[in-house]
C-alpha cells in the first residue's frame, strides 16, 4: 500500500476495484493544511481518464500486472494482433487500448504487453523504435544538424522533428517516451 503522495506518473494502481495508469500527479500544499496530490489517471480496462486529488493519509494498492513478451504481427479493421513467441498464442488489442502506443506498432518488433486478472489491457512498446520516414521537406543546400528541426511523418503515422539532412526513405530511431528523433538507424 502507497500513501497518496508516493504516487508517480506511469505507476499502475486499483482505484475504484479497476486497474488505472497514473498520467500526472501535481502535488498540492494549501495554506497550512496537509498536502493533497492532483492525480490524472486513465482506466486501463475501459480507456477513460479521470483525475482525482489524494490525500497524503489515503491509502492506494498498487495493481499487479503480468507483463507477457510478444511480437506484433499486423494491423486489421483497427485491431492490433500480437503473437508469443513462445508458444506462438496470438491476441488483438483495439486501438482505443493502445492509446498512442499505435504509433509504434512496427511489425516483427517485440513489445510487453501488460494483463491484469488474464485480461490484456495495453502494451509498453521498446525504449527505441526504428522507423522509416515516408514524408518530409527535402534537404536544404547547407544545412547542417544544427539547424531547426523539420517536420516528419514515419511509417506509422507519427510525426516527428528531425535535422534537415534527413530524407524520405531514410530509417530513423525514436524514442517512444518522449516521442522524439535520436539518431539515424545504423545499416
Amino acid at each position: 500500500m502507497l500513501s497518496g503522495t508516493q504516487l508517480r506518473v506511469g505507476m499502475t494502481i486499483l482505484y475504484n476495484k479497476a486497474p488505472h495508469k497514473v498520467l500526472s500527479v501535481q502535488h498540492l500544499t494549501p495554506g497550512n493544511k496537509r498536502g493533497l496530490v492532483q492525480t490524472k489517471l486513465r482506466n486501463l480496462t475501459t480507456g477513460v481518464s479521470v483525475e482525482n486529488r489524494f490525500r497524503s493519509d489515503d491509502r492506494v494498492e498498487r495493481a499487479v500486472l503480468e507483463q507477457h513478451e510478444m511480437e506484433y504481427l499486423y494491423e486489421s479493421g483497427g485491431e492490433y494482433f500480437f503473437m508469443n513467441t513462445e508458444n506462438y498464442e496470438q491476441l488483438s488489442l483495439s486501438s482505443e487500448t493502445l492509446g498512442d502506443k499505435v504509433f509504434y506498432l512496427v511489425p516483427n518488433v517485440k513489445f510487453m504487453v501488460e494483463r491484469f486478472e488474464g485480461k490484456p489491457v495495453g502494451v509498453e512498446p521498446p525504449k527505441v523504435v526504428e522507423m522509416r520516414v515516408t514524408e518530409t521537406q527535402p534537404n536544404l543546400k547547407g544545412a547542417t544538424a544544427s539547424s531547426s528541426a523539420k517536420p516528419a511523418t514515419l511509417e506509422t503515422g507519427l510525426v516527428v522533428g528531425v535535422p534537415p539532412f534527413i530524407e524520405k526513405g531514410e530509417v530513423i530511431r525514436v524514442d517512444t517516451v518522449e516521442g522524439k528523433y535520436l539518431e539515424r538507424a545504423k545499416g
